[in-house]
C-alpha cells in the first residue's frame, strides 16, 4: 500500500498540490460567518450561541434562513472542491487513459482539503465549525452509496434523539464502516470472483481516509460529547406556536 501511496505521489505531485490548495482555500471560506454578519449587523457568529461557526448554531442563534444559507454554502464549496479534484487529474495528469481510482483519490484530497479549510479557514483566523456538511457533500460526490447509509445514520439517529451532534459523531463513526462494506463487498469481492481487475488497495486507502475523517469530525465535536454524556446538550425541536 505505502509503495502505491509513494508512485502516486512521484506521478502526481503537481496535481496533488494544486488540488491540496485550492480545496482547503475554497474550505476555509466560512459561510456561517459570512451570513451571520450580514444578517446580524457584523456580529461574529463563533461568540453567539455555542460559538460554533456551523449550520446548528447559526440556526439556534440567528434563525432559519440564514441557516439555509449557511447548509447550501458549507455543502456547496464540497460539492465544487472535489469536482475541482476530480477535473484536475483526469484533464491535467497528462495521462490519457487515467484510472477511475486515480480520479477517486484526487477527489478524496480535494474533499479534506476543503474540510480542513472549513475546520481551520485561513481567513478567519483557523477558527470554523465542525465540517459535517463539507463531509456529506464529499460523500455524495464521491460514492452516492455511502453517502445515502450515512445519511440514513444522520436521520434515524436525528429523529430519536433530535440532536444534530448526536447524529453527526454516530455517522462520523460509521464512515469508515460503511465506505468498506460498500468498497470492498460491493465492489471488490464481485469484481475479483468475475476476474476483473478491481485493486483491493483502493479498499484500503480509501477506508484509511474515511477513518481519518470520522476521527476528525468526531474530534471537533468533543465538547459536544462532553455535553451528551452529561445530558445538557441542547435537542433541534419544533417552536410552539404563539397563542
Amino acid at each position: 500500500m505505502w509503495t502505491i501511496i509513494g508512485e502516486f505521489c512521484r506521478t502526481y505531485g503537481l496535481q496533488i498540490i494544486a488540488v491540496a490548495l485550492i480545496g482547503y482555500l475554497l474550505g476555509s471560506i466560512s459561510f456561517s460567518i459570512i451570513i451571520t454578519r450580514k444578517f446580524e449587523q457584523k456580529a461574529d457568529i463563533r461568540t453567539m450561541g455555542s460559538g460554533n461557526a456551523g449550520f446548528t448554531n447559526v440556526l439556534r442563534s440567528v434563525g432559519r434562513l440564514p441557516a439555509t444559507l449557511t447548509l447550501i454554502g458549507d455543502f456547496g464549496k464540497g460539492v465544487v472542491a472535489v469536482l475541482i479534484g476530480k477535473l484536475i487529474f483526469q484533464f491535467f495528469s497528462g495521462t490519457p487513459d487515467i484510472s477511475f481510482t486515480v480520479t477517486q483519490y484526487g477527489a478524496y484530497l480535494a474533499g479534506f482539503a476543503c474540510l480542513m479549510g472549513h475546520l481551520f479557514p485561513c481567513y478567519f483566523g483557523f477558527r470554523g465549525g465542525k465540517g459535517v456538511l463539507t463531509t456529506a457533500a464529499m460523500m455524495l460526490l464521491i460514492d452516492w452509496r455511502v453517502f445515502l447509509i450515512e445519511i440514513a445514520v444522520f436521520l434515524i439517529v436525528f429523529l430519536i434523539f433530535r440532536i444534530i451532534s448526536l447524529s453527526s459523531v454516530i455517522a462520523a463513526s460509521l464512515y469508515p464502516v460503511s465506505t468498506f462494506a460498500v468498497t470492498c463487498f460491493v465492489d471488490y469481492l464481485p469484481n475479483h470472483r468475475a476476474g476483473v481487475d478491481y485493486p483491493l488497495s483502493y479498499v484500503v486507502i480509501t477506508t484509511l481516509v474515511a477513518l481519518l475523517i470520522g476521527v476528525v469530525v468526531i474530534i471537533k465535536h468533543r465538547q459536544n460529547i462532553k455535553r451528551i454524556l452529561a445530558g445538557t446538550e441542547k435537542k433541534i425541536t419544533p417552536k410552539k406556536r404563539k397563542a
